[in-house]
């Protein structure tokens, strides 16, 4: 019987996790929810999101300009400030997080 380990992995061979956190939410980053007013259209959704995604460490945004929420996933969490000078950069309002 050959014995098979996975050295990249965190979880252990009875499919545990070591570190505690939920596998589903490893290497995903931090995700929050913005709300912006001024969204109409899809243009708008695309100024948002690319201003949002030149700031460090994100790696999606999802602007929504029938709700007005931005949904913004980062390696970390991200300044707010930093966020409301990009989407003040797009010619949008941060109101603040949903």
């Amino acid at each position: 019987m050959t014995t098979q380990t996975n050295a990249g992995s965190c979880c252990s061979s009875d499919g545990s996790c070591g570190s505690g956190t939920p596998a589903a939410v490893q290497g995903v980053g931090v995700t929050t929810v913005y709300k912006v007013s001024g969204m109409t259209c899809g243009h708008c959704e695309g100024a948002v999101s690319q201003e949002i995604s030149a700031l460090d460490g994100v790696t999606d945004v999802k602007a929504v300009a029938r709700t007005g929420e931005v949904t913004v996933t980062s390696a970390a969490p991200l300044d707010e400030e930093a966020v409301r000078a990009a989407v003040d950069e797009a010619g949008y309002e941060l109101v603040g997080r949903a």
